[in-house]
């Protein structure tokens, strides 16, 4: 971008989206002097900067979103949002499947979107190719096989996600457990001060907070399940702990642990294991 006259001095954004400032004599400023703090430029500048962040949040939520639910993406679309570097950033190198290419499905690692010469990836093998594709999906990585392997690859590739896909932490249900019952009891019992801090964990975390439980909803195979753990629903400063995590339906039906997918099984136990971690240390060493 170039560099605009603010007062006597002219302002910018660098690289990184932080606005710039140089003298009359060019030399570039530490930081944007108080006394042009409100010239329209520098106002405009430090807008346009917030606005860049909330679109580059936005971008990884929404690629986040279609890797927990498995959506498929249309590849004209991908091709259209990747000229965006903010949607690039979040695309790059996730594992992904090309459905509807010549040969089938072709998984590889995501390089490149183009209308006229298709979708670009690094396939299992290392090399680079390109497919001519309907859709793709980013798979949770609880349904990929081999995910030992693919972090490894991704390692060697110098892969960087900027959306937690290969090294997001997963959960498999055990064989073990009984698959009549209807909750699990692994992170319960974490303790906190007050229920507001335990809420407030919650919620910077990124999961609703809803009639006294935190909700991660997952949309499986057509359905959504709803992966629960009780928080509390009394004032906001007594203390409180971490309750059983269950599953329901979208209708609050609950649900068989033998009846939970493997996503929602995963991102549910995700989260419980989130927020037991943020429990009061000093309170268990005291006990």
């Amino acid at each position: 971008m170039g560099w605009m006259r603010a007062g006597d001095y002219e302002v910018a954004l660098d690289d990184g989206g932080k606005v710039i400032c140089r003298n009359g004599a060019g030399r570039l400023l530490k930081s944007v002097p108080p006394k042009i703090a409100d010239e329209p430029a520098v106002i405009g500048l430090r807008q346009l900067t917030e606005w860049l962040e909330r679109h580059e949040r936005e971008c990884l939520t929404t690629v986040e979103r279609w890797m927990i639910r498995s959506l498929p993406v249309p590849a004209g679309v991908l091709a259209e949002v990747w000229q965006d570097p903010a949607w690039q950033a979040a695309l790059r190198d996730l594992v992904v499947t090309a459905e509807g290419a010549v040969g089938g499905q072709v998984a590889g690692y995501l390089r490149d979107a183009d209308a006229e010469r298709g979708i670009g990836l690094v396939d299992l093998d290392g090399d680079t190719v390109r497919v001519r594709a309907e859709q793709i999906r980013i798979p949770h990585p609880v349904l990929l096989d081999d995910l030992d392997e693919l972090r490894e690859f991704a390692v060697e590739l110098g892969a960087r996600q900027q959306v937690q896909q290969l090294f997001r932490e997963v959960w498999r249900r055990e064989p073990s457990r009984d698959p009549e019952a209807v909750v699990v009891d692994d992170y319960e019992g974490g303790s906190f001060k007050q229920l507001r801090f335990l809420a407030g964990r919650a919620t910077s975390l990124g999961y609703r907070v809803r009639g006294g439980h935190a909700v991660c909803p997952v949309l499986e195979n057509g359905a959504t399940a709803e992966a629960r753990v009780w928080l509390g629903d009394y004032d906001g400063y007594e203390q409180t702990e971490t309750g059983p995590l269950g599953w329901t339906t979208s209708h609050g039906k609950s649900l068989k642990l033998g009846q939970v997918g493997p996503v929602a099984w995963s991102e549910g136990m995700r989260m419980a294991a989130a927020l037991y971690a943020g429990r009061d240390i000093e309170e268990e060493q005291a006990a």
